[in-house]
């Protein structure tokens, strides 16, 4: 048995048309949504990458001044400073401050 496309109502053709057309446009909007997707997975993972490796790197700064002036706070200055007057306060002794 032949199917012949002439003896097709053109209601046929619209219906089967529509019905393409709402295929395709449901393709389209899978295949952004999945872009759309992989871009934000992207996006966060570069985002993350970023946020971890300056996180460290403000550590490694913090660790490192504290260590630093944990280490010049043990430090002993064998000097004892005179003390001088001062035009509004009077006298007051110089002192050495170091990390409590």
């Amino acid at each position: 048995m032949q199917f012949d496309f002439t003896t097709l109502d053109t209601s046929t053709y619209v219906f089967v048309g529509t019905l393409v057309l709402g295929l395709v446009l449901a393709a389209f909007i899978a295949a952004a949504a999945m872009a759309t997707l992989a871009l934000v997975g992207a996006g966060s993972l570069a985002w993350y990458t970023v946020k971890n490796v300056l996180g460290g790197l403000v550590r490694g700064i913090n660790f490192a001044w504290d260590l630093l002036v944990h280490q010049t706070g043990k430090v002993e200055l064998p000097v004892e400073f005179p003390s001088q007057t001062s035009p509004s306060t009077g006298t007051y002794p110089r002192v050495a401050l170091r990390d409590s």
